[in-house]
């Protein structure tokens, strides 16, 4: 495995190493080399030099996962500069937001993607930021980018520790927040993964999510440490993804329960023969259901079934599970700590969680953010001790193995009782009529909050009737407390692209509605 300093020294060591192996494949067919890439992002950090950028100013960008986004990113490193890579799902709110936070001298967009007018969307931005004193630039990237002769290029960025990127979380219903990493953050979370994930030169990745997210730069940098190849997708479009993954040979095939569903319903359709090669489904962006993982590895026999890890933008994948973990631990459980990572559990009491007992994970990591640009966030987001409060309640078992329970602000509480949405969620997904599952809590005048299962059908299967759903979950041992008191069908549970519930829209959906025991 390789280690740089940079990520831009990265990229020369893996050139120098492999110029001629394949780094990167997308839907279209086409394949980019270490060698291509190395050139390539050499030729775009001269065009975007000649545009003024250099070490210390920032680059807001918005694109999907093409290879150009991966050029753009190791273009920027060159340069020294800082990189702001968001989200497709942001719009002009937080895209403004972002460019304005982080002072950025450039905006770059597609014209248009998935039928939404970024090009135009970013206009206005730079037009409102230049109005009021600012200085930002836009710049249009429809699967190319500018080159220029690299002969005049600056020396190469040194140091490693450098705050380099911003991470912004979502803000549905406040400003995101940005999350400071520096090259060397990036680089603990890549090599940790694929150290458990044991990967070598000779796999194929699924990189099916949007690129901009932090484990897709993550994979970036792991396709440069080991040398694997990433399979590229601009869109999930699921007939496509299995076709084109199971054609080019993928080993490891994630990312987390979205994903996962959908390669368990093509295979089974198939009856079988699919994803041949396939070692491990790489997990993550959301605690999965227990039962998924044997589902998979039963599917696909040559496989270990998911091995899944947990994290966040502010401290990504600080627990995953390793290809020698066994079933018991990659079904219940996110993994282990990752290597230099300490965890701590706080009950809401304050005190710290013995084996198998509930509490606040909270961190202290390698791979922890320097901190949120808006440095008044910082107070609220570290305890006395220094370590991060990552909001997640978990337990760890006797091996060390963390179980994420839920979230501080996703307990339902019902007449005084905490019900874990999480907690009911598992017991559904288990049952043979349930494709997915969202438990909710709602507003409700007798009880103060009452829980609300939301249920997307499995194929073929009639769905869920409320008294079955009852019936089945006391039979399961449920406390008749945690069982829902409403149940609701949808098509397909709303997640987003990193595959977390979204929640909050589901409530929007059914508040006011009636339980069934009113209806």
């Amino acid at each position: 495995m390789l280690e740089a300093p940079t990520l831009w020294d990265l990229v020369e060591a893996r050139a120098a190493e492999t110029p001629d192996a394949v780094m990167a494949i997308d839907e279209s067919g086409r394949e980019m080399t270490f060698r291509a890439f190395r050139g390539r992002s050499e030729r775009v950090a001269a065009a975007l030099a000649a545009r003024g950028i250099g070490a210390g100013d920032t680059v807001t960008w918005q694109l999907p996962t093409w290879f150009e986004s991966m050029v753009l990113v190791a273009a920027i490193a060159r340069l020294g500069a800082r990189q702001n890579p968001i989200l497709h799902i942001f719009r002009e709110r937080e895209v403004g937001f972002c460019a304005r936070q982080t002072q950025a001298k450039l905006l770059v967009v597609p014209t248009e993607f998935g039928g939404f007018a970024f090009a135009e969307m970013a206009n206005e931005i730079a037009a409102a930021i230049n109005a009021d004193g600012g200085a930002i630039d836009v710049l249009t990237c429809d699967r190319d980018l500018p080159e220029a002769d690299p002969a005049d290029l600056g020396p190469v960025p040194t140091d490693g520790d450098e705050v380099r990127w911003y991470f912004y979380t979502s803000g549905t219903t406040a400003d995101p927040k940005g999350a400071q990493h520096t090259d060397a953050t990036i680089a603990a979370v890549a090599k940790g993964m694929a150290q458990r994930l044991a990967v070598t030169a000779d796999d194929r990745n699924a990189l099916a999510f949007p690129f901009p997210h932090i484990g897709g730069i993550t994979w970036l940098v792991t396709s440069l440490m080991t040398g694997c190849v990433n399979i590229c997708f601009q869109a999930f479009v699921p007939d496509q993804v299995v076709e084109i993954l199971d054609a080019n040979g993928v080993t490891l095939a994630g990312s987390g329960t979205v994903f996962h569903q959908v390669y368990l319903g093509a295979q089974t359709k198939a009856g079988g023969g699919l994803f041949g090669d396939v070692r491990a489904f790489p997990g993550g962006g959301a605690p999965k259901p227990p039962q998924l993982h044997h589902d998979m590895k039963a599917a696909f026999p040559g496989s270990k079934g998911i091995l899944s890890g947990y994290g966040l933008t502010e401290a990504p994948i600080l627990t995953m599970s390793g290809v020698d973990d066994g079933d018991e631990d990659l079904a219940h459980t996110e993994g282990s700590p990752m290597p230099g990572v300490e965890l701590r559990l706080v009950t809401t009491a304050g005190t710290i969680a013995g084996v198998g007992e509930e509490g606040e994970v909270r961190a202290k990591a390698p791979q922890l953010m320097r901190g949120y640009l808006d440095a008044s966030l910082d107070a609220d987001a570290f305890d006395e001790d220094g370590y991060f409060r990552t909001g997640d309640l978990g337990m760890l078992n006797e091996r060390h193995m963390l179980t994420i329970t839920g979230r501080l602000k996703d307990i339902i509480i019902r007449k005084g009782e905490n019900v874990s949405a999480k907690e009911v969620e598992d017991h559904l997904y288990s049952h043979p009529k349930v494709a997915d599952v969202a438990v909710i809590g709602l507003p409700d005048p007798d009880s103060g909050e009452r829980v609300c299962a939301v249920v997307a059908t499995a194929e073929g299967a009639d769905p869920l009737d409320f008294d079955e759903m009852v019936e089945f979950l006391k039979g399961a041992g449920l406390m008749v407390q945690k069982v829902p008191e409403q149940l609701e069908h949808v098509e397909v549970i709303p997640r987003n692209p990193a595959g977390k519930i979204l929640k909050r829209d589901l409530q929007a959906a059914y508040e006011g509605t009636l339980p069934q025991r009113l209806r």
